[in-house]
């Protein structure tokens, strides 16, 4: 799974890092994104595209949100 980092980025690039690194997942495959707030643009944009998502505050500040392609199963989130 990959994780990046976009805490330190000046907007808009977490943004379009995060639904780049979204668009290029296959089904089944995740990736976890480490905003400095909760990203409620990227969750809307994530959720218009059909793909899961879950936040959660980080230990070390942030939100890390995990993202998902859904498998052709319906696989959820761990």
């Amino acid at each position: 799974m990959t994780r990046l980092d976009l805490r330190g980025l000046p907007a808009p690039e977490p943004l379009l890092q995060a639904l780049a690194a979204a668009d290029a997942l296959e089904p089944g495959q995740r990736v976890e994104v480490l905003t400095p707030l909760l990203p409620t643009p990227l969750l809307d944009a994530l959720a218009a595209r059909g793909l899961r998502w879950q936040a959660e505050s980080a230990a070390d500040g942030g939100v890390m949100v995990a993202i998902q392609r859904p498998a052709a199963d319906g696989q959820a989130l761990d």
